[in-house]
């Protein structure tokens, strides 16, 4: 493990979990690398200095938020809430998001700077606000972007709130619009309510790497939308990437995020020079995060060692120049004939390989129940109880229980329930994707 962290800032550690032992002939090399920061304090050369966050609460006022009308009157109370968690000196703005999108507050392009007197303000706007009109969440996305792009802030995030399907434009126009805000600003996405698509919010979260969940219940976003507000105010470094350099000959088969959830970031790769590429991983506060990198290097003898992939935590300059590199670690091959060392796998490569194939289950298996297929729901879902005893996923296992009764779970015998409320079946889908750790 190399630290390249400066005192000034917080520190970031790389650490890489392998076996590094190969049989003769064998390529296949998987490594678990976990990034930490920690200590953050005082400004250094890539941390946002105090107050140097923008955000946009961008806030669904259609014609749907009236249905029940606690969606709309909780929504304006969970906003409130998040404007009363920010911290001083931080730039803000509340955007109505309908068919169009709309200024709230402070209006006219601007953007507020949080104090007593604009908290104040801005949830004396929040009262004015009605619902009506339709669904277009990519505009509501591109006014949050020019809004935060006229911010001279290091961390720039948005909080989205739907609570029905993106119907007043196309996919693709939703999509060119995460292509354009990408990388621009990071943002988590909440569905409150049960008549959004789990996919349209997750795919939102997905591309601006923020969080993606549901609030069923709209007395909840309160609580949710404060938890948010303080997550994104520990944000410290922005535009961190997971720089991975590969020697010659080597096949890079994937990059994935594996915890706090499953992202696969494999096709988000940015090119870095010969034979290096970026990662994206957005913004960090005091974190751990783990990555499971699979390469394949060439062929060789016994006896033979290589280094299959340098893994860079790196940061981009503001002014143009040469990234700054936080911390590094080395993933290694050696080729060996002895058998235990060589089929040995690392324990923390075991468990977030389950970890993926939990998260892949849980979303085959309501596929399949919502087609029609019991058969291969009830096998699926079964294999996904097994996963989650397993690897101690208690959380996980309990959404599961309320979408099947488990029989056994060690076995992953379960029986599909008759009757599932569709706001279980969706928190199962919305969730499938977090993990947990491996048992120390």
């Amino acid at each position: 493990m190399a630290n390249f962290s400066k005192p000034t800032g917080p520190q970031f550690s790389v650490d890489v979990y392998q076996n590094e032992f190969l049989p003769e002939g064998g390529r296949d090399v998987n490594a678990i690398v976990t990034v930490t920061a920690t200590g953050g304090g005082t400004a250094g050369p890539f941390r946002s200095a105090a107050g140097s966050a923008a955000v946009v609460l961008m806030l669904d006022c259609s014609g749907s938020m009236d249905y029940p009308a606690t969606k709309m009157r909780g929504a304006r109370e969970a906003t409130a809430a998040a404007i009363d968690t920010l911290r001083d000196g931080t730039s803000f703005a509340v955007v109505a998001g309908t068919h169009v999108a709309k200024e709230v507050y402070p209006g006219n392009g601007r953007l507020a700077v949080a104090d007593a007197r604009t908290r104040a303000e801005a949830k004396d706007a929040l009262r004015g606000l009605s619902a009506g009109g339709g669904t277009a969440i990519g505009t509501w996305l591109r006014l949050a972007e020019r809004l935060l792009s006229s911010a001279d802030a290091a961390i720039r995030h948005g909080i989205l709130l739907t609570d029905g399907r993106n119907e007043h434009e196309s996919p693709a126009e939703l999509r060119a619009a995460l292509d354009a805000c990408a990388g621009r600003f990071t943002c988590d996405a909440r569905g409150v309510g049960t008549d959004w698509e789990v996919e349209e919010v997750r795919g939102i979260a997905r591309a601006l790497l923020g969080t993606a969940d549901i609030v069923a219940d709209p007395a909840g976003l309160a609580a949710d939308f404060t938890a948010m507000m303080e997550h994104a105010m520990g944000k410290e470094v922005a535009d961190v990437a997971l720089r991975l350099w590969t020697p010659v000959g080597v096949e890079i088969g994937f990059v994935k995020q594996v915890a706090p959830t499953v992202e696969d970031l494999t096709g988000r790769r940015t090119e870095a020079g010969p034979r290096a590429g970026d990662y994206p991983t957005g913004s960090w506060g005091d974190e751990s995060r783990d990555y499971h990198v699979s390469v394949r290097v060439p062929q060789a003898a016994v006896g033979q060692e290589m280094l299959a992939a340098r893994v860079s935590l790196i940061v981009p300059d503001p002014a143009g120049g040469a990234p700054t590199t936080l911390s590094q670690g080395l993933v290694r091959a050696v080729w060996t004939d002895d058998m235990v060392m060589s089929t040995s796998i690392n324990p923390q490569v075991a468990h977030y390989t389950g970890q993926a194939e939990l998260a892949d289950a849980i979303q085959e298996g309501l596929d399949a129940r919502k087609s029609g297929d019991y058969d291969g729901a009830t096998a699926k879902l079964g294999r996904a109880v097994q996963l989650a005893a397993a690897s101690g996923n208690a959380d996980t296992a309990k959404l599961l229980s309320k979408v099947v009764d488990v029989v056994d779970a060690a076995t992953g015998t379960v029986r599909l329930k008759a009757k599932v409320a569709e706001a279980d079946e969706m928190t199962l889908e919305t969730r499938s994707t977090k993990t947990v750790r491996v048992k120390k």
